[in-house]
């Protein structure tokens, strides 16, 4: 009787192509999807997307398997998977170096082994040996230059220049891809955007007119711009409004409403821990103000709200 044989990537990884996407996950990113594909198409060369936390590295390679997955791709591409391993993970589930190291092999044997596979691994520079323990990057490089496998890395800038330049023969098999903030106005777009994904999710609805909802969204951007922030607590364009938002729903699914009105909205900006105490104070005056008439037709007290 044949015993099964035990998949790591099936155990360690997701395939994205294989997920349900309520909308575009990477909406505003053309430019560096683009990029991607092109050097994916590349002979013997992978992608590393560089950009700061938070501004959506991931989103982008969901968005190349969320374009496989429509077959608007080239013909090159059609087909095929991307699997994201989190190697983060896998190296804490190990009980020792050794099994690291041989987990590792053995998911470069089966990345290998499969066709058509695109390869995705977030917090690249973790492959990199930094101080005598595994160097996945060197078990990766083979078959990276028989073009057995194609990959997607994604990194921070300080990670790159810290881990990643380092190691030029690593480096050398892939090509660099800048990832940069968003600004206000496409950041308002990835968030009107995500919303159908959040309702469904959160299973909640968001039910004023688009210009209403837009309106809120521009106030979110607005209240986390670049000199209101704390630093280092999801900093950036579109995560740290993402996460107002989201909250926003949790808020409504916390007082078992249907819906998220504005009391919502001003509860999860009386909580957002991205802002700087005394830049929220003055939102939440500006957000009185600002959406009195909503306020007043909901006929909520905001006041008695912390």
């Amino acid at each position: 009787m044949n015993e099964e044989v035990l998949s790591l990537i099936d155990t360690y990884g997701e395939d994205l192509t294989g997920k349900e996407y309520i909308t575009n996950p990477a909406i505003a990113r053309d430019e560096e999807i683009k990029q991607c594909i092109l050097i994916l198409l590349t002979p013997e060369k992978s992608a590393l997307l560089v950009g700061k936390a938070g501004i959506g590295k991931t989103a982008i390679v969901e968005g190349i398997a969320y374009k496989i997955q429509k077959g608007d791709v080239p013909d090159a591409l059609k087909g095929w998977s991307v699997i994201k391993i989190n190697v983060a993970s896998l190296i804490g589930v190990a009980t020792n170096e050794h099994d690291t190291q041989s987990k590792l092999d053995a998911i470069i044997r089966e990345i290998a082994s499969r066709e058509k596979t695109i390869l995705f691994i977030d917090e690249t520079h973790l492959l990199v040996n930094k101080s005598g323990g595994i160097d996945f990057a060197n078990l990766l490089k083979p078959s990276l230059d028989r073009g057995l496998i194609k990959m997607i890395g994604a990194t921070t800038n300080e990670e790159y220049e810290t881990y990643i330049l380092r190691d030029r023969a690593f480096l050398r098999r892939f090509q660099k891809v800048e990832v940069v903030e968003a600004d206000k106005e496409t950041t308002v777009k990835i968030l009107m955007g995500t919303i159908p994904k959040l309702e469904k999710q959160v299973g909640v609805k968001l039910n004023y007119h688009p210009y209403q909802i837009e309106k809120f969204m521009k106030f979110i951007v607005e209240m986390t711009d670049e000199y209101k922030r704390i630093y280092e607590v999801s900093s950036r364009y579109p995560d740290i409004c993402l996460t107002i938002v989201a909250n926003a729903f949790t808020f409504a699914l916390y007082d078992n409403e249907k819906v998220v009105t504005t009391k919502h909205f001003y509860k999860a900006i009386c909580n957002a821990k991205s802002v700087y105490p005394d830049v929220l104070v003055k939102e939440k005056e500006r957000f009185k103000t600002e959406f009195a008439d909503f306020i007043r037709e909901e006929n909520v007290n905001l006041n008695e709200i912390k």
